[in-house]
């Protein structure tokens, strides 16, 4: 384990986030000699609206192969969800 897990990490700029994050992230199989997918997630906040996004890049050299993971696009969303459920739920 690398310096022990974390939950969140907060920086002032979207780049130094992906730092500890990718840094501790990325696990690679060494049996299958390849690297698994990330599940980080990008959350902007003090903003009006909600912001979520996967945390790398666009993967265009996994495009059209059937190799790339939805994992994080779908954790982006299921965390806008929460957010705002618990916005709508705190207008009351």
């Amino acid at each position: 384990m690398n310096g022990g897990w974390f939950d969140i990490t907060v920086c002032m700029y979207h780049d130094q986030g992906h730092i500890p994050t990718k840094l501790l992230g990325f696990v690679y199989d060494r049996a299958a000699q390849a690297w698994k997918a990330v599940e980080g997630v990008n959350i902007t906040l003090g903003l009006p609206i909600i912001r979520t996004s996967v945390d790398h890049g666009t993967g265009f050299a996994l495009a059209g192969k059937g190799s790339s993971s939805e994992l994080s696009l779908v954790n982006a969303i299921d965390y806008a969800l929460r957010m705002a459920a618990g916005r709508a739920g705190s207008q009351g």
